[in-house]
């Protein structure tokens, strides 16, 4: 049985490198999927929202960091620099222009980013109309985990926090279904999703929930965006597993200077995409953001 749900946490103890690293000792409650979000911005005629790019999709994803730029935590930093660091954000995505962006690691209220909910501030200070997000941690001050904002309509929203008794740091992912920009008839469910950084088994374990939970759906055309702690290479890989699995591509795979987190060297930001569809551009872009790096695709779709 699929469950969807929030994590409530219960936490003892007053030590900082716990709040630091690990907000867990979690048990779970089942949530409803959580609610659309929508913002119409007064400045954009209702025709632009529907779409910006008349040849494709252009899509992005990022992991946010608790909007802590580089820094070491957001709890070493003030309102005014969190909000200068989301700020940096919406540049980037002005600037890269994608249609739809999937968020990790982006907060709700949360004490130690501001307590206000980043995904609202990005969303009222962007060409973005609406988005939905998905809080994975959320208790003792804390709401974070996974979003998308789009330019058009997103439908049939799923929030699903990954089975909670595999770590200590609760993850999981938020999915909606989208049309091809004017192509009515044909639906995309895209998803945000976030994998555990610890352990290479753990990952095969929640991708497998995320595969059941995208089968079900029953939608043919999928494009899996996130921070998915993984390279190509390692037998444990989480993108291999998912593209196996669902028939999914992605770009480049062995390109060992696509990478999306300088500290390590590594790609761990990944698009996967459906054989409908193909990359006609993809680029790794931001610096000083966050910790990790951006990805921005431009999709099309297949020929044949």
């Amino acid at each position: 049985m699929r469950r969807v749900f929030n994590i409530s946490i219960y936490c003892t103890g007053g030590l900082l490198l716990l709040i630091l690293l690990l907000p867990s000792c979690a048990t779970t409650q089942l949530h409803s999927t959580p609610p659309v979000h929508y913002y119409q911005n007064s400045s954009i005629p209702y025709h632009a929202d529907r779409h910006s790019n008349e040849h494709g999709l252009r899509v992005m994803t990022l992991n946010v960091a608790h909007g802590r730029g580089t820094s070491f935590h957001q709890l070493l930093q003030d309102s005014a620099k969190i909000v200068k660091n989301l700020d940096s954000i919406n540049k980037l995505m002005n600037q890269a222009a994608p249609d739809i962006v999937a968020f990790q690691e982006i907060d709700g209220p949360s004490f130690w980013s501001g307590n206000f909910n980043h995904v609202e501030y990005l969303a009222s200070h962007s060409m973005f109309t609406r988005s939905i997000q998905a809080s994975h941690v959320d208790a003792i001050g804390l709401s974070y985990g996974t979003a998308l904002m789009s330019r058009q309509e997103m439908s049939n929203p799923q929030a699903v926090t990954f089975n909670p008794s595999l770590t200590l740091v609760p993850t999981g992912f938020v999915v909606s279904t989208i049309s091809w920009p004017g192509r009515d008839s044909i639906d995309i469910d895209v998803v945000s999703v976030h994998l555990d950084f610890m352990s290479g088994w753990v990952r095969r374990k929640q991708a497998a929930e995320l595969i059941a939970v995208l089968r079900a759906r029953n939608n043919h055309l999928i494009i899996i965006m996130g921070d998915l702690n993984s390279g190509w290479l390692p037998q444990d890989s989480a993108p291999q597993y998912l593209v196996e699995k669902l028939g999914l591509k992605a770009y480049q795979p062995e390109n060992s200077k696509l990478i999306t987190f300088p500290l390590l060297g590594k790609r761990l930001d990944w698009v996967l995409i459906s054989p409908g569809l193909e990359f006609s551009s993809y680029e790794v872009i931001g610096t000083d953001i966050s910790d990790h790096r951006g990805v921005l695709a431009e999709l099309t779709l297949s020929s044949g």
